[in-house]
C-alpha cells in the first residue's frame, strides 16, 4: 500500500489507484509539492504521524487563521484534511463577470467542508502556504460563491528556510 508522508490514510482515498503516493514521489503526488511534506522534510522527521496533530505548526496555524475570520455561520474548525486541488478548485464568477479558478488542481491543500447551519449550503475551506480560501456552495457543489480569499505566508516554513 502507498504511504503518505503526512500520515493521510491513502487506502481510503478515491484516487488511490491513480496516485503514486507522496512517499514515493518525495511529496509531489500530482507533480506539485505538498507543503506538509515540505514541513516534514524540514523537520527531518519524514512523517507527520511523529508530530502530534495538536503540535503540527502548519495545521495549528491554519486552524487558528480559519477560526479567526469571524464568519458568522462558520462552525469552529478543529481538523483539516489533505485535499487535492482538483477537488476544491471551484470556478467563481468575479464582479466583472469573468470566471476564475484560484487554486492549482495538482497541489495538495489542507481543508475541510462544513455544513452551514440551517441551510442547504456548505462552506469549503482550503489553504496552503500561499493562500487561504473560504467559499460557500450548494451541497451538490454547484453555485459557488467566494467568501474569503487571502494571500498568506506560512511563518513556520519561512522561518525554517
Amino acid at each position: 500500500m502507498k504511504r503518505s508522508i503526512c500520515g493521510a490514510d491513502c487506502g481510503r482515498c478515491e484516487l488511490k489507484d491513480s496516485c503514486p503516493g507522496c512517499a514515493t514521489t518525495d511529496g509531489r503526488s500530482f507533480g506539485r509539492e505538498c507543503f506538509l511534506a515540505a514541513c516534514c522534510r524540514q523537520k527531518g522527521c519524514g512523517n507527520c504521524n511523529r508530530c502530534p496533530y495538536e503540535t503540527c505548526e502548519p495545521k495549528v496555524q491554519l486552524i487558528s487563521e480559519f477560526n479567526s475570520l469571524g464568519i458568522k455561520d462558520l462552525p469552529a474548525i478543529t481538523r483539516l484534511y489533505a485535499l487535492r486541488g482538483a477537488f476544491v478548485n471551484m470556478e467563481y464568477t468575479l464582479p466583472d463577470g469573468q470566471k476564475a479558478k484560484l487554486l492549482d488542481d495538482d497541489r495538495i491543500y489542507l481543508g475541510t467542508q462544513m455544513f452551514k447551519p440551517g441551510s442547504t449550503r456548505c462552506y469549503g475551506l482550503a489553504a496552503d502556504e500561499h493562500c487561504l480560501v473560504v467559499c460557500e456552495y450548494d451541497r451538490d457543489g454547484t453555485d459557488p460563491e467566494l467568501t474569503v480569499y487571502r494571500k498568506r505566508r506560512c511563518e513556520y516554513l519561512h522561518r525554517r528556510l
